[in-house]
């Protein structure tokens, strides 16, 4: 489940600022990556579900993983490694599209975050 306490918290960012050797202008660059390719990625994965195709749906959540450990956002990689099981595994398919839901909501907010984040670490520049 992700957790909507922690929408309202600031980012962790410090498993990006740990492998950026905390460079502010690595950090930024990774940031704007994720919101570049987030919502192509979800659009991929939503293609894939909207179709029922189990086995993309796997290989997008699988892919996306990764990519909410780097901003702190490790419920997120969590939702994503349960569409990613279940898909595989054919296993409750009728709650996938949901889960789906529940993560394209919280990255509107994770987005704003991001946002957020992404002035803090420009004023260190």
């Amino acid at each position: 489940m992700l957790d909507l306490e922690k929408n309202n918290l600031p980012l962790d960012l410090s498993y990006l600022s740990e492998m950026s050797g905390d460079s502010p202008e690595f950090m930024i660059e990774m940031i704007d990556m994720f919101k570049q390719q987030t919502p192509i990625y979800l659009d991929d994965l939503k293609k894939a579900i909207d179709v029922q195709d189990w086995s993309r749906t796997a290989s997008c959540a699988h892919k996306m993983k990764p990519t909410f450990s780097y901003v702190g956002r490790d419920d997120a990689k969590e939702h994503m490694q349960w569409i990613e099981h279940h898909a595989r595994d054919l296993q409750d398919l009728d709650k996938i599209p949901g889960k789906f839901a529940e993560v394209n909501e919280f990255v509107n907010v994770l987005y704003q975050q991001l946002d957020d984040a992404r002035a803090e670490l420009s004023k260190r520049l």
